[in-house]
């Protein structure tokens, strides 16, 4: 296998939209042409030279579920170019790049796009089996007879579907009410939530105000004929005593709040990746590059549902033969502003001694509790601000930590041009 550098050329990311908003109208398969099509346009690589897609996505649509292949339909790419669909929940568009990276590595392809997708606003409610046999029985009957005898059988609780939601099948807990415990187990307080929460909006909004974001995310043009250009859930005026007002979500004692945590968001996002001399033989100039990629899983019936990122940090580091304080920037997920901030009170414990957590290092542009959080795009959300952040600050190698459901922490390294 090749060690040489994997270059990451461009890429794009859509506005991200709170569920049900803008996007209502778009399908996942819809957001995610946009981006593999305005990445190559940005790039202005030739399409055919495109071996492979790599794309993530958590809640694939019943109708299509190789989302990847979908949106390339959509993208007006080749229909000669393979496609995968991967699904690491929250860590989705890190683990299609790393895919990808792997591929390019191995020799089987030369360039490959990777992203991801999410389109909360497309789930559609689940029925009981019950009910699904019933239709089932009934769309195989034959004749009317048959139809009328089995709809003389018909109970109306068959039309009351499952809503649809995120609750882990071990546990039967949500990722919320596993957050809520995190942030007890570790000692994080509402108020210190709030007040994360809201650097993330003031970080973001003021990264928007000064053209930050305008370099990496492209406009969409919807079937209403609304044209978004900027992420929907991004609050200028958001403070403290409006926090404080919000009722805890999932405990009557706990301290997540709609506030301090991440929205249910639409939105997608895509990369350009290459070797370093593929980059130089087409003339192209990378952002950066992947220095290293770790995944590691804990035992939710004894540990922290999120921690898991935590226990990646060291195989990363490694990986990569940097040290905790070489980095210039960490980018960490922002599912829950308490499972931030136990990560942080985690990687600064005598367990891990992983190091101490320079805040002025974290998130500096505003994270995923205010821009939002389509699941299966936020990995590439986070490749393309932290590339763009090292860039802006003239630093050389960032850290990302995703957390996500299932016990998975994910956590790639890049280093700047």
């Amino acid at each position: 296998m090749s060690q040489e550098r994997i270059a990451i050329i461009d890429g794009v990311r859509t506005p991200f939209a709170r569920a049900r908003s803008v996007f209502h109208k778009m399908s996942a398969a819809n957001l995610g042409g946009v981006v593999l099509r305005e990445t190559v346009s940005r790039t202005g690589i030739d399409p055919k030279l495109i071996d492979e897609v790599y794309f993530g996505i958590v809640s694939a649509p019943a109708e299509g579920s190789n989302v990847a292949r979908e949106a390339l339909f959509d993208s007006g790419l080749s229909p000669s170019i393979p496609c995968t669909t991967v699904n690491r929940y929250c860590a989705s568009a890190m683990e299609a790049a790393a895919g990808i990276a792997a591929k390019i590595q191995s020799g089987q392809i030369e360039i490959g796009l990777a992203g991801g997708v999410e389109s909360i606003s497309s789930v559609r409610a689940l029925f009981s089996s019950e009910a699904t046999d019933f239709f089932q029985d009934l769309a195989k009957a034959k004749t009317m007879g048959q139809r009328l005898g089995m709809l003389a059988n018909f109970k109306a609780s068959y039309l009351a579907p499952n809503a649809p939601g995120i609750k882990e099948a071990t546990t039967g807990l949500t990722m919320g009410q596993s957050a809520d415990l995190m942030a007890r187990e570790y000692k994080v307080g509402r108020e210190e939530q709030d007040q994360f929460a809201l650097a993330s909006h003031n970080n973001a909004s003021k990264a928007w105000e000064k053209g930050f974001f305008q370099s990496h995310v492209c406009k969409v043009a919807t079937p209403e004929g609304k044209v978004v250009d900027r992420d929907t859930d991004v609050r200028s005026d958001s403070s403290m005593e409006k926090l404080g007002k919000l009722k805890p979500v999932f405990y009557k004692d706990g301290t997540i709040s709609a506030g301090n945590a991440s929205p249910l968001t639409d939105g997608a996002s895509a990369l350009l990746m290459m070797k370093e001399s593929k980059a130089k033989e087409l003339g192209l100039k990378p952002l950066g590059f992947l220095k290293s990629y770790a995944a590691a899983a804990v035992d939710i019936q004894t540990e922290p549902l999120l921690i898991g990122p935590v226990y990646a940090i060291p195989k990363a580091l490694k990986m990569a033969g940097l040290t905790w304080d070489q980095l210039d920037l960490i980018e960490i997920h922002e599912a829950f502003a308490g499972q931030v901030l136990a990560t942080v009170r985690a990687i600064e414990s005598e367990k891990f001694n992983i190091g101490k957590v320079d805040m002025s290092k974290v998130n500096p542009h505003g994270g995923s509790i205010a821009i939002g959080h389509p699941f299966g795009a936020t990995g590439g959300r986070m490749i393309l601000q932290t590339l763009h952040e090292l860039k802006e600050m003239n630093k050389q190698y960032g850290l990302i930590s995703v957390c996500a459901a299932g016990g998975i922490g994910s956590v790639m390294i890049l280093e700047r041009t």
